[in-house]
């Protein structure tokens, strides 16, 4: 059973990794900003956290699915896409992409508990059928210290770790030290909850075990 994933998070990566699973991966060609605006001036209104990161998967599934079945006429698998946002205090917070953005965020969300939506979009590419799709959303709460200090901050914004990630936090690395506690499944919080995954393979007629390609 092959496996695509339509991303290139190295965080993605490496929960498939140590799940068993080692994915051809392939960047979706997707504007996410023109995706929501235009989603949302079509229905004059403003997506939630949960629509959000569910429409985003959906679009970049359906992007590499689409390639694959072209490109690859014998494929037989699995492609999977993910789109993360956190929330807190009523505000949805993607990549901070700037140390100063990546600054104020953490200076505000310390002592503070929000919550990560993923969501993922599961679609089964096979030869001889017709494409089939399963999606979902996972979330789960994380609280951060109350007790980190602007110098503390200031050392990880400079690391560029948060810069480029969901929230500007990680939990797998530098930034887990800063976080009191994560209520659900950890790794929705890395970027891709594998107990959905194996949920949405299953609805597919999928066997977990059968995605275990690596050594």
């Amino acid at each position: 059973m092959q496996v695509c994933l339509a991303s290139t998070s190295p965080a993605r990566l490496m929960l498939l990794r140590q799940a068993g699973i080692e994915p051809r991966t392939m960047a979706p060609d997707v504007d996410e900003d023109a995706v929501i605006a235009e989603v949302e001036a079509a229905e004059s209104r403003r997506l939630g956290a949960h629509e959000h990161v569910l429409l985003l998967a959906r679009r970049k599934a359906a992007d590499v699915a689409a390639r694959v079945a072209a490109e690859q006429s014998g494929f037989d698998g699995i492609v999977l896409g993910g789109d993360s946002m956190f929330e807190i205090g009523g505000e949805i917070l993607g990549k901070p992409l700037t140390a100063e953005a990546a600054t104020r965020r953490w200076r505000a969300m310390r002592g503070s508990t929000g919550v990560l939506h993923s969501g993922h979009s599961m679609i089964r590419v096979s030869p001889d059928a017709d494409p089939r799709e399963a999606h979902a959303v996972a979330a789960a709460s994380v609280s951060f210290a109350s007790d980190v200090t602007d110098a503390e901050i200031d050392a990880y914004v400079a690391s560029g770790e948060p810069l480029q990630v969901a929230g500007a936090f990680t939990i797998d690395s530098l930034g887990g030290a800063f976080i009191d506690r994560v209520v659900g499944d950890p790794s929705t919080v890395v970027g891709m909850s594998l107990s959905t995954v194996r949920s949405l393979a299953r609805e597919l007629g999928v066997s977990w075990p059968d995605l275990w390609n690596r050594a």
